[in-house]
């Protein structure tokens, strides 16, 4: 941050590490950061490992997120604060960011949840304080990357709609053996989730849904071959923001060859309609390890034709590898979703942004190349 703040991340998890011990170590000044999770040992651990690894001063304070209502402590904390980042699972984005109306906070969040993303917009359309949603990696990033991407190819080939808009995120570790042919980097919940649920995508210029897992297709990038398959709530808002300039755009997840047809025989298998979601997690757990060594593979492209009717085409693909933030080494899939959502934090707080602000609507080339974007992503 380039000015004082107090910050409240909510969550102890694998992210709420990241975002603490980010904040810690690259914020030019040194926010009061306040860690809040309903089990208290949990962030008070967070405050101490923060506390151990940051190579910087930073007052760092633990205190319990209750989940039966607001307790005193909670109400002093949301007084004091200028933002509250949204570190917890998507289910609780709309009760957090609630909280945010009401004490007249910033919010900036990260799920991919489509319902209680509209939960948020409903509930925060008035709002005085800026609610950024679902900027993390993928949504997040990645629907930057491929805004800017096409607003770039429009200026450059004097255009104003374009055939393909593609953009794809793989969380995945460095290697891969059968039957899965995967290893869980992040959470099983959300993995399972985007399996299951449909996914948003613009056809024939229009706005439309697809079943996940239904489009299916190898893909080569930097020299390594992957499959791609539509996921869901990973294209954020564009295909929303995008009707009528983009005949085909849609976000896909990539996976190591093998991956895809392994969960299509275990989704064929589930008897149950009531949870397919809890049912796929509980499979993929008992079958697919936790691995801590990881990469993310990135790739997003836009292809139409220029004023002269000659076809052009743009792409960027990135490999993110775990890193060194202070003393401790943090994965690639914390660092990648750790600093858009602080990056988003920090464009609340230092302008005059206010009400509901999605992917779409964020500035693409000052987000890319911001402070805390390019010691992990890299210029654009």
């Amino acid at each position: 941050m380039n000015k004082y703040h107090t910050i409240i991340i909510a969550g102890a998890g694998g992210i709420a590490q990241a975002v603490g011990l980010i904040l810690a170590e690259w914020s030019k000044v040194s926010p009061t950061i306040f860690i809040g999770n309903r089990t208290l040992s949990k962030a008070q651990s967070l405050v101490k490992w923060i506390e151990d690894g940051s190579t910087k001063s930073c007052s760092i304070k633990s205190f319990h997120l209750s989940e039966k209502g607001l307790t005193r402590e909670m109400k002093d904390i949301f007084n004091q604060a200028d933002i509250i980042l949204d570190c917890l699972p998507g289910t609780q984005a709309p009760k957090i960011a609630r909280y945010a109306n009401d004490y007249n906070m910033h919010y900036a969040n990260l799920t991919e949840y489509v319902a209680e993303t509209q939960e948020i917009i409903e509930l925060a359309k008035d709002a005085t304080t800026g609610f950024i949603l679902q900027t993390g990696l993928a949504p997040g990033y990645i629907d930057v990357l491929a805004n800017h991407l096409f607003k770039e190819f429009c200026t450059d080939f004097q255009v104003s709609k374009v055939d393909n808009l593609v953009f794809k995120v793989g969380a995945l570790t460095k290697n891969a053996v059968a039957p899965h042919y995967y290893g869980f980097t992040w959470s099983p919940v959300g993995v399972a989730t985007e399996y299951i649920k449909e996914a948003e995508v613009i056809r024939n210029f229009k706005k439309t849904r697809r079943p996940s897992l239904s489009e299916r297709v190898p893909i080569i990038i930097d020299g390594t071959t992957y499959e791609e398959d539509l996921t869901s709530g990973g294209a954020a808002d564009l295909p929303d923001a995008l009707i009528g300039k983009v005949n085909s755009l849609d976000y896909k997840t990539l996976r190591y060859p093998g991956h895809y047809a392994w969960i299509q025989e275990q989704i064929n298998n589930i008897d149950t309609i009531d949870k397919p979601i809890e049912t796929l997690q509980l499979i993929m757990e008992k079958q697919i390890p936790h691995i801590e060594d990881d990469q993310i593979v990135l790739y997003a492209a836009v292809q139409g034709k220029d004023a002269n009717g000659k076809l052009q085409r743009r792409e960027v693909s990135k490999q993110i590898f775990p890193q060194k933030v202070g003393k401790h080494k943090l994965r690639a899939i914390q660092t990648t979703t750790a600093v858009p959502l602080i990056q988003s934090a920090q464009l609340l707080l230092e302008s005059s942004c206010k009400g509901i602000i999605l992917q779409s609507e964020i500035e693409p080339k000052c987000f890319l190349n911001g402070n805390f974007i390019v010691p992990v992503y890299g210029k654009v």
